[in-house]
């Protein structure tokens, strides 16, 4: 059994018939979050991808959204991605899915991820860089990457934090089968538009300074609660979740 088998039960789905009614709003909330895309996107005149972010729902509602033009798909917890991605292929396998990787990842994880998924936004340390690029197989592309940046100072956040960002790109960029595309960032939660702006607006600089020396073409920040304030910062992928698919199931705590 693989090691990330082997290490408890990742929060899961409740039972399909239970929450199948929400299946239904998938498509309209999904024209919704698209259609607030692309106002901010053609007022700033740059394009946004979006991956939709289905964490604790069941490939039946990626396939909802699927069916409704959605390709790109974010996911944070490495079992309850692996098994969408294998439903897929053997369910839809001409899907065309592009899958994220978005959450935190621990070294004893990395396997699966290198073998199943298509990005990793999320490379905080070398070790997991190193790791990935070691078990991508060679049967694929090489893994496109961005480096999570702490832009807060938040103790309790993963990321790197700006000073040490220079050292992990020139060390990532050197790993033949990873394509480190750029940055991403989870700004603190903030109320007003004035605190949602800051960080972000310091994001943008920091990846300003960086793209043209290392041909970086991806800044991902932004979530349902701040995708237009990110888009108008700069912000060229927005992971959005519960605006898509609605609030979370997570099981019950015993």
């Amino acid at each position: 059994m693989p090691a990330w088998r082997r290490l408890g039960p990742m929060p899961r789905p409740r039972l399909i018939l239970e929450f199948m009614s929400d299946f239904s709003r998938i498509p309209e909330n999904l024209a919704r979050v698209r259609e607030r895309l692309e106002a901010a996107a053609n007022t700033c005149g740059r394009s946004v991808v979006l991956p939709a972010v289905p964490k604790t729902f069941p490939a039946e509602a990626v396939d909802v959204a699927l069916a409704a033009g959605q390709k790109a798909f974010g996911e944070n917890y490495v079992q309850e991605g692996v098994e969408k991605i294998e439903w897929f292929k053997e369910k839809r396998p001409d899907s065309g899915i592009v899958w994220h990787f978005i959450g935190p990842l621990q070294s004893n994880k990395t396997r699966p991820v290198a073998e199943h998924f298509d990005w990793v936004e999320s490379i905080d340390r070398l070790k997991i860089a190193q790791r990935l690029n070691d078990q991508r197989p060679e049967n694929l592309p090489p893994l496109n990457v961005l480096i999570e940046v702490n832009i807060d100072g938040e103790a309790s956040k993963s990321g790197v934090v700006p000073d040490d960002l220079p050292a992990l790109i020139e060390s990532v960029r050197a790993l033949p089968r990873l394509k480190l595309r750029g940055l991403m960032t989870i700004p603190a939660p903030a109320d007003t538009r004035e605190e949602k702006m800051k960080p972000l607006i310091a994001m943008r600089s920091l990846f300003d300074g960086l793209k043209d020396r290392y041909g970086f073409d991806t800044l991902s920040m932004g979530m349902s609660a701040d995708m237009t304030e990110a888009v108008e910062a700069g912000s060229t992928e927005v992971r959005v979740g519960s605006a898509i698919f609605g609030a979370r199931h997570y099981p019950a705590k015993a």
